[in-house]
């Protein structure tokens, strides 16, 4: 079946990066596009980035993210990867892989000094 497995996520100070990775299996992960989605307390889930199959060469990005984070991904390790750069305080949240109907269980990353 399908698993996405995050990780990654943890505390940092406003301004600093993490890089967070989803691991796929069960499916053929080059074929599908993936993307990560992130949810904060009291709000709905929302799409942060999105990569297309294959060769990734299609990116989308939430406007609240553009310039800062990048999505790529790594067939051979069935991985995709989510840069975070200048992290605010608003980026707080649950993120989430998914592919399809599937999903992960989340990676909290918290920003706060």
């Amino acid at each position: 079946q399908v698993q996405l497995v995050e990780s990654g996520g943890g505390l940092v100070q406003p301004g600093g990066s993490l890089r967070l990775s989803c691991v796929a299996s069960g499916f053929s992960f080059s074929s599908y596009a993936m993307s990560w989605y992130r949810q904060a307390p009291g709000n709905e889930r929302e799409l942060v980035a999105r990569i297309s199959n294959f060769g990734g060469s299609s990116t989308n990005y939430a406007d609240s993210v553009k310039g800062r984070f990048t999505i790529s991904r790594d067939n051979a390790k069935s991985t995709v990867y989510l840069q975070m750069n200048s992290l605010k305080p608003e980026d707080t949240a649950v993120y989430y892989c998914n592919t399809l109907t599937a999903w992960g269980q989340g990676t909290l990353v918290t920003v706060s000094s």
